[in-house]
């Protein structure tokens, strides 16, 4: 089973609030991680969804696999070096602000595409109950 990766290196947000994104999102298979992206209302959701993009693209390029056999096996969001500026205050003196940026990799792997075993039963029921006469019921109007 082969697995995909893409990396995103320093995006420019917080890996807290990203995370809130990618936890959504694990281990959906790609076409309904993509729909539950189009929905959220998280700036996050954009350089996630790019990544995930890019992540099919080197699938279908490289492995020739399409998006629906396709899962997030692995998401990871971690913190990377911050960017160190000053803030001018009173009487002279200065107060530190750390920009915040973070690394974000995921990992596509093939998805076992499983016969449903609940699926017959239900079939199997209605073909049954269409098959079967329908009584009529006797209801007296007055």
């Amino acid at each position: 089973m082969s697995q995909i990766t893409a990396h995103a290196r320093s995006i420019r947000m917080s890996a807290r609030k990203v995370r809130l994104v990618a936890d959504l999102i694990r281990g959906m298979d790609v076409s309904s991680a993509l729909d539950q992206l189009r929905v959220v209302v998280k700036a996050a959701k954009r350089p996630i969804e790019k990544l995930i993009r890019s992540a099919l693209a080197n699938a279908e390029h490289n492995f020739q696999l399409e998006m629906n056999q396709l899962k997030i096996a692995k998401i990871t969001v971690d913190e990377a070096t911050r960017l160190k500026r000053w803030r001018p205050r009173a009487f002279g003196r200065a107060a530190p602000i750390q920009k915040h940026l973070c690394h974000i990799t995921v990992v596509l792997s093939e998805s076992e595409q499983k016969p449903k075993a609940s699926e017959e039963p239900k079939e199997k029921a209605k073909k049954e109950k269409s098959a079967a006469p329908k009584k009529q019921s006797s209801v007296k109007s007055k």
